[in-house]
């Protein structure tokens, strides 16, 4: 995998020859990854904290898969790149995952606006998500979209009080109808720790 960067550049991608030989051994790398950057916060909302790797391999399942060539890489980079966490803040994709598609249309349908209650909180500082929307996530009903995407950006104190393991970190959500916590554990605290300069 190319040096970790902050910005994938069309030289980091591997030819999709390249990419389909190592595909199950960078799959399983990603997957061990993704597990110790995964978050589940109440029943249905898993928070995937992305970085340079996560959104490298997406780039490249994507062009494996759709094989749309140099027009579709620009594309590719254009959505991605938004993504990789600049040093200063956590990025983050969250997941309302409802099986069955009735409920899943009845919870979207209340939780219109969700990305407004969203927040890391380091010890006693509240973080508040900056939404990265490409296009409105709450339709004119009020239902939400079932992906959202987000930033946390950080101050140098804060950074520095969410790598000091004395301080607790919490992911939460107070929407009024999806009120819920999530405690970000030590591992993950490491794992995410390596987002900042």
């Amino acid at each position: 995998m190319p040096a970790v960067t902050r910005r994938i550049e069309p030289a980091d991608i591997v030819s999709i020859e390249e990419y389909a030989a190592r595909r199950k051994e960078l799959r399983q790398q990603r997957i061990a990854r993704k597990r110790a950057r995964t978050l589940h916060v109440g029943p249905h909302a898993t928070v995937l904290f992305e970085n340079y790797e996560s959104m490298w391999q997406q780039v490249q399942e994507m062009l494996f898969i759709e094989k749309g060539g140099e027009a579709q890489l620009v594309e590719e980079l254009a959505a991605y790149n938004p993504m990789i966490p600049q040093g200063s803040e956590l990025t983050a994709t969250m997941m309302l995952e409802i099986e069955d598609a009735a409920q899943r249309a009845r919870v979207l349908a209340g939780l219109g606006r969700i990305e407004d209650h969203v927040a890391i909180r380091v010890g006693s500082e509240r973080i508040g998500a900056l939404a990265d929307e490409d296009l409105e996530r709450t339709n004119a009903a009020g239902k939400t979209s079932a992906v959202h995407f987000f930033h946390f950006p950080f101050t140098a104190a804060q950074v520095a009080a969410f790598r000091d393991p004395a301080t607790p970190i919490q992911f939460e959500i107070a929407h009024p109808n999806y009120g819920h916590i999530a405690i970000v554990g030590d591992t993950m605290r490491v794992e995410l720790a390596s987002d900042f300069a």
